[in-house]
């Protein structure tokens, strides 16, 4: 199913150039009018395919050519590619040798709004979400009984656009967990020039709330949805992220909410524990009964530098063989720290599969960030099939990014059970943790007890089976210990590290949208 997703995804692209930004100031300007695009009835899943394709390819020409948003590189503007940098590279479970202007900034936590990746993840949320508002402007009921659509499709349509509404509210999550304050723009807004206001979190909170709860019917039964796209349970699992991290967004706290999410994707069935880890980062990840929503990726039909591309390419150097990961040469970019390789029992994978580590010429600790033999090497992401079979391509990938699964649905019930959610069992959390650590294990040898699990635990456990799967930031603001408090190798811009102002939880809105907007104020401490 992956496959025939995306074959339907890449073709239609260019029908919808029209929506794309030709400078980051200027309004998309339209090259074939509305009623043109809409000639074909197909032109409406084709449109929401754009929509899809948004989070995994930059423009209308794969890899390189009339991208979606000019003034930075094509392949750094990637989705995905930026929102892992914010994620990950700011935190213990990265860092990068390359020198590009204000990368080492995330490693450093010394970023500024100039930051030109600033700028390239906030566009993109953006670009994003213009794309679902006018995909939902172009679907009413109004205007496709005025180009005579059949009710079949119309209740076909419906159906698309709880699935736009559901992308909008998870760029809008992903704008708001990065950046606070930022505006908010609808499909009633509309197209055009105009100064949008600012939004406060508690307003984006709650409409990505509302949102995710009024489409909930309306989205497919958990399971039954194409590969790739959205069902319930996505729309659950974003729900219960939103739930968990409340308290840092509103100051309330939604533990109890989060844990009826949680439970709703457990009960339904649907999914189930993929028997081997690896093999959820492999190139046929997308079999896994394990997977609830993923960015899919393809080495034919998704030509990009950024995705499961890069983490791929960019884990590879020193003394390993790219072959070995079904690639063709290694970028010598991306380790981990020692923080992280602590948390494991041993470095080999021997006992706790999840230590995914390269340690061949590589030493442990990072005295000099650019040289790629300093750090252990993480090959998490690999381009080789569970079968041992190579990807389609050597260049590009065909590992689909996991953006939920049902592995963290079981860390997200522990968590909310540990923090006082009613409704809740303790005995399940544990039994939910256990069936991890089992397939982590192979036997019961790294099953805990009651007693063992706390919110230290939890935290260390998070980074054990969701390290680099653009998790850690958003987990270490809600356990207070990303900025003022936790030390991990080169925060603060030092080889031990140190701590860091706590303004930077929080991102700077990019100067060029304060220049351009006057209603935007920046965010504390910038």
């Amino acid at each position: 199913m992956k496959k025939s997703i995306l074959k339907k995804v890449i073709p239609v692209l260019g029908v919808f150039t029209l929506l794309s930004c030709t400078d980051l100031e200027e309004v998309p300007q339209s090259i074939v009018t509305n009623q043109q695009v809409f000639e074909e009835d197909s032109a409406y899943e084709s449109f929401l395919f754009k929509l899809y394709a948004g989070l995994a390819v930059t423009g209308q020409q794969g890899a390189e050519g009339d991208p979606d948003i000019k003034g930075i590189n094509e392949s750094f503007g990637q989705y995905l590619r930026q929102y892992w940098t914010h994620q990950v590279l700011s935190t213990d479970e990265a860092v990068i040798a390359w020198t590009d202007a204000g990368l080492q900034d995330f490693a450093f936590q010394n970023w500024t709004p100039d930051n030109q990746f600033l700028t390239a993840i906030y566009n993109r949320v953006f670009f994003q979400i213009g794309l679902c508002n006018e995909f939902l402007r172009e679907t009413t009921t109004d205007k496709l009984n005025a180009r005579n659509v059949e009710d079949a499709l119309q209740t076909q349509i419906q159906g698309f656009r709880a699935e736009a509404r559901f992308l909008r509210a998870l760029s809008y999550w992903h704008g708001m967990d990065l950046f606070a304050n930022v505006p908010l723009l609808t499909e009633e807004d509309g197209v055009g020039a105009f100064l949008p206001e600012q939004a406060t979190r508690q307003q984006i909170f709650d409409f990505v709330e509302s949102e995710l709860l009024a489409i909930e019917s309306e989205l497919a039964s958990p399971g039954t949805a194409p590969y790739g796209r959205a069902d319930r349970a996505a729309g659950w699992s974003l729900l219960a992220k939103l739930y968990l991290n409340a308290e840092v967004y509103t100051g309330t706290e939604r533990y109890s909410d989060c844990l009826e999410q949680c439970q709703k994707i457990i009960n339904s069935g649907a999914y189930t524990l993929e028997p081997v880890f690896q093999h959820l980062f492999m190139a046929d990840n997308d079999r896994s009964q394990e997977l609830i929503f993923t960015i899919p990726f393809d080495g034919v039909n998704t030509a990009t530098w950024g995705g499961t591309t890069i983490l791929v390419h960019a884990a590879i150097g020193g003394s390993m063989d790219p072959g070995d990961w079904g690639v063709n040469f290694g970028w010598n970019g991306l380790r981990t720290t020692s923080a992280i390789v602590d948390l494991f029992p041993d470095t080999t994978g021997d006992i706790d599969s999840r230590a995914i580590f390269y340690t061949e010429g590589q030493t442990k600790e990072i005295a000099v960030i650019t040289d790629f033999t300093n750090g252990f090497a993480t090959p998490k992401f690999s381009n080789i099939a569970s079968d041992g079979t190579p990807g389609q391509v050597l260049t590009w990938t065909d590992v689909d990014f996991p953006m939920f699964r049902l592995g963290d649905v079981h860390l997200m019930y522990a968590e909310a059970v540990l923090r006082g959610a009613g409704g809740g069992d303790t005995a399940q959390a544990v039994a939910l943790v256990n069936e991890l650590r089992e397939r982590a294990y192979g036997n019961t040898d790294g099953n805990i007890t009651a007693a063992e699990l706390t919110l230290d635990f939890i935290i260390d456990e998070r980074a054990r089976e969701l390290h680099w799967e653009a998790h850690r930031r958003t987990d270490l603001v809600r356990f207070g210990r990303f900025s003022t408090t936790g030390v991990w190798p080169w925060k603060g811009g030092t080889q031990a590290g140190s701590t860091t102002e706590a303004f930077r939880d929080i991102y700077p809105l990019p100067s060029s949208e304060l220049l351009a907007n006057p209603n935007l104020t920046q965010n504390p401490g910038y």
